[in-house]
């Protein structure tokens, strides 16, 4: 995912993403720490849990306009997330906050990241040696050719490496 893509998701749900201090004066940077494949599914999950954080906010002003809650027991109804990567091929989606709604939207958002390619968005599956991923097979193709590509060059360099030395 690209530098600008993060941001701007961010910055589209700055209560669920709250900038965090690092204790030095500044914030700890948020990363989304996974592919531009999921950002739809995510952009849902996270339409979802603020729509549901609001209502339940409103909910709790008609109970005071009532008399039936005291605002100064409000409780502090926001879901912040603390992680969002992908791991062994699934989505994990770490918060503080919430209820059980949210608890299973976010089950339900990580149960479906193991059928979308992380990098496409296409459906995808889980496979993969050593690093699990949910991938296309097109998506899937072009990263193994990487890989290839990428230890091809690491062995020419280490072999020139140890002819001059």
């Amino acid at each position: 995912m690209t530098e600008d893509m993060n941001n701007a998701f961010l910055e589209k749900y700055p209560k669920i993403f709250a900038k965090r201090p690092n204790g030095r004066g500044g914030y700890y940077p948020f990363w989304l720490e996974c592919g531009a494949g999921w950002l739809p599914m995510l952009d849902a999950l996270c339409r979802n849990i603020q729509g549901h954080v609001d209502n339940q906010n409103t909910s709790y002003d008609y109970k005071v306009k009532r008399g039936e809650a005291k605002e100064e027991e409000r409780p502090d109804f926001q879901v912040v997330a603390t992680q969002v990567k992908e791991k062994f091929g699934g989505l994990r989606f770490y918060t503080m906050g919430g209820d059980a709604y949210i608890d299973g939207l976010i089950s339900m958002a990580e149960s479906m990241s193991y059928q979308i390619c992380e990098r496409c968005g296409n459906p995808g599956k889980v496979g993969g040696k050593g690093w699990i991923t949910t991938m296309c097979d097109p998506c899937r193709e072009l990263d193994n050719k990487r890989k290839e590509e990428y230890n091809a060059q690491y062995k020419a360099d280490l072999a020139k490496e140890q002819n001059n030395g």
